[in-house]
């Protein structure tokens, strides 16, 4: 085992891997600077590992042998545990302005469901598997989603059979396989890519119900990078922005070889429900974790930019920063209380207790856009009508914007703040969160539903018999 250094894990990304970015083939991922962003970005859940005022949380000890390895990949054992990973994607999410990094993150997550579902040789190749990333010290990424095609149809019936990756042969060494994941985070930067099932699947799926790994450079592996939030951002303008993001893609398998040694399910659809489920157990805990460090950042550019603007005391502001406050330590509390009422599933893994855990981003996600309005009206207008960054640049108009943006604050701490706050609320980088508030880690509807499927109505049933006198 070996903690890897950032640049370690920068240099790593130069494998001749296949990327597209905005209609052209990437050679080298770090020489392309608009994603050179989300590699330095992502490099932070490196950096904690090697910074004293983080190691306690970043690193783990090996029991049986002693060897370090990034606490990441600490397979939870208790609700102890859950927390501990909790306050660590909190703490690198807040390191990278309100962006989550996820290159081990979301990996983890799909190593802990694996081993949790499945059973056998099957489950003995996850579990060298998982050995693997945590010695190495790699980053992983998930392809779950499938481009799915028309939604009212199964896998099997849809018009293009590569609308779900399927397997299209088994070999004595390996499957091939073939089709196409959307919306795969992080998977330009990372070192793996876990590819899980996307839904329950019935007989005449059962092409489709497969789970593999692959290294990210393995041939017929392509990745098209979204061009959102794409172009030159000046520091003062795009405070956040500017040196934190996160880049998806479409992923696509044209005729891809993978060994057995790394193929966890082949033509099992009676797992591919199970699996998909077990992994969201996890990873939406990993979501609201890492939605923590926004929710505050909320309450605290609210709280700044009514008194930088002189109107703190004000009852209506009072009342704004109230519900903000009530809803981030509503979120934080939920996420909380799904570590303490953590479960223990198959061989013995503890994972987040899932009615709570659904709540958590429920309540996150349905009340994030009524946050938002609460954050601009207290900053105002000039979150879309002030000064940029090419203003501020030069010496005779920053005089006149120095002069006239003064408020109860300086112009410039109060123009910076505003900044701040219009990259959260207003541009890109905002709507970006909004998008992955409602969608990302599983919709609002799914969310829902996995509440009520959570909870224990036969309790709540009984007790209404009892009180109606019913036998």
């Amino acid at each position: 085992m070996a903690l890897r250094s950032a640049d370690t894990y920068r240099e790593s990304l130069r494998d001749g891997r296949t990327l597209w970015y905005r209609g052209r083939r990437i050679p080298d991922i770090l020489a392309e600077p608009e994603l050179r962003v989300a590699v330095d970005h992502a490099a932070l859940d490196y950096e904690v590992g090697h910074d004293p005022q983080y190691r306690d949380l970043a690193v783990a000890v090996d029991p049986d042998t002693d060897a370090e390895y990034s606490a990441f990949y600490r397979i939870p054992r208790s609700a102890d545990d859950l927390l501990a990973r909790s306050r660590l994607i909190e703490t690198v999410t807040a390191l990278g302005g309100t962006m989550v990094t996820l290159i081990k993150e979301i990996g983890s997550d799909a190593l802990f469901a694996m081993q949790r579902v499945l059973s056998g040789e099957k489950r003995a190749r996850a579990v060298e598997f998982y050995q693997h990333c945590r010695d190495h010290d790699l980053a992983v990424a998930v392809a779950q989603t499938d481009v799915k095609g028309d939604r009212s149809l199964p896998p099997h019936a849809q018009a293009d059979p590569d609308f779900y990756v399927r397997v299209v042969e088994e070999r004595a060494d390996g499957i091939i396989v073939r089709g196409a994941k959307t919306h795969t985070s992080v998977s330009a930067n990372a070192n793996e890519l876990i590819v899980l099932p996307t839904r329950a699947m019935g007989a005449d799926d059962a092409d489709y119900a497969v789970a593999f790994a692959v290294p990210v450079d393995t041939p017929g592996l392509s990745l098209y990078v979204s061009s959102y939030g794409a172009g030159d951002r000046n520091q003062f303008e795009f405070p956040l922005s500017s040196r934190h993001k996160m880049v998806e893609t479409l992923t696509v398998f044209d005729d891809v070889f993978v060994p057995w040694e790394r193929v966890f399910a082949c033509r099992e659809p009676e797992i591919a429900g199970t699996l998909a489920l077990t992994f969201v157990e996890y990873h939406r805990f990993t979501a609201v974790s890492y939605k923590l460090p926004l929710v505050d950042a909320l309450v605290g550019v609210a709280a700044l930019a009514a008194e930088m603007n002189g109107v703190a005391g004000a009852g209506h502001i009072r009342e704004k920063l109230t519900h903000l406050v009530i809803y981030a330590e509503t979120v934080r509390a939920l996420i909380e209380t799904a570590a303490a009422r953590a479960r223990v599933g198959q061989h013995d893994l503890v994972y987040p207790d899932p009615m709570t855990t659904n709540l958590a981003k429920f309540t996150f996600a349905t009340g994030y856009h009524h946050a938002l309005e609460l954050v601009q009206d207290c900053a105002g207008g000039l979150l879309v009508t002030g000064p940029g960054g090419d203003d501020w640049d030069v010496p005779e108009v920053r005089a006149v914007l120095e002069k006239y943006y003064r408020a109860q604050a300086a112009a410039e701490p109060r123009l910076r703040l505003l900044h701040t706050i219009s990259d959260l609320t207003a541009r890109d980088f905002a709507g970006y969160h909004a998008v992955l508030a409602v969608h990302a880690e599983g919709s609002i509807e799914a969310e829902k539903m996995q509440i009520l499927r959570s909870y224990d109505r036969g309790r709540a049933v009984t007790y209404a018999k009892r009180l109606a006198g019913i036998d």
